[in-house]
């Protein structure tokens, strides 16, 4: 009777307890866990000291891509280069007991509706995926490129994305088709523009009528809806 009890509750704590296979600290992230993972990169000299304030930012976003180069966990050319997963933080000896929170905790208990990731509201992971974005702005562009050594537009799009363990299509009509259409931009939503023959450039809404994106003359930066030019070429948004 001992033993089958025994097997019981070790049975439940396997169920229950989460594992560093579940575990993802990134972009947008706040709460202990972004603490603990900013206080472990400082204490191998990839972080620094100021920054331990368990928000996930541009700063932190550095020390992990530092962290992951010189271990060789990822490159820029990885699909979840600066998202400290599981072989990230295993490597640094952390576990996933300390499970990252949404920006606010009444967020992620209000409504497990609106959760698109375990631990992750959508508006939350819109958000990491603009603080992505503006990290990168002033990286140069490069046609095909699909890292932060240069993007051209659907790459940058794509990696913002990833980085925040979402994947979309690679080319600016794909990701038209596969968008749902939406009459007024949200942050995080994709605008699109005619600047030939159907879709052919596209950028990410970022609110205030702007939006970022990777410009063939500009690289990686921050333009205007109101712009004549990208005014006149707009097609639309929408919603992946």
């Amino acid at each position: 009777m001992k033993k089958l009890v025994m097997s019981i509750a070790l049975a439940g704590a396997l169920l229950v307890a989460p594992t560093v296979s579940e575990a993802t600290v990134k972009m947008g992230d706040r709460g202990a866990s972004v603490t603990e993972l900013q206080q472990t990169l400082a204490s191998k000299g990839h972080n620094s000291a100021s920054n331990v304030d368990g928000v996930f930012g541009p700063m932190t976003l550095r020390s992990v891509q530092s962290y992951q180069r010189s271990t060789g966990i990822s490159s820029p050319a990885g699909n979840f280069f600066g998202v400290a997963g599981p072989a990230t933080l295993s490597s640094l000896g952390l576990s996933s007991s300390g499970s990252t929170s949404t920006a606010s905790s009444s967020t992620s208990t209000s409504s497990s509706n609106s959760t698109a990731v375990a631990g992750t509201s959508t508006t939350s992971s819109n958000s990491g995926v603009i603080s992505t974005a503006r990290s990168l702005v002033g990286s140069p562009y490069v046609w095909g490129g699909t890292s932060p050594r240069g993007f051209d537009c659907s790459g940058f799009i794509q990696y913002a994305f990833a980085q925040n363990g979402k994947s979309i299509p690679r080319t600016v009509s794909q990701m038209w088709s596969a968008g749902s259409s939406v009459s007024s931009p949200s942050t995080g939503d994709l605008v699109f523009f005619e600047t030939r023959s159907g879709p052919s450039h596209a950028g990410i809404y970022i609110g205030g009528n702007q939006f970022i994106h990777s410009g063939s003359s500009t690289g990686v930066t921050i333009s205007s809806l109101s712009n004549p030019y990208w005014s006149k070429t707009y097609m639309g948004a929408k919603r992946l």
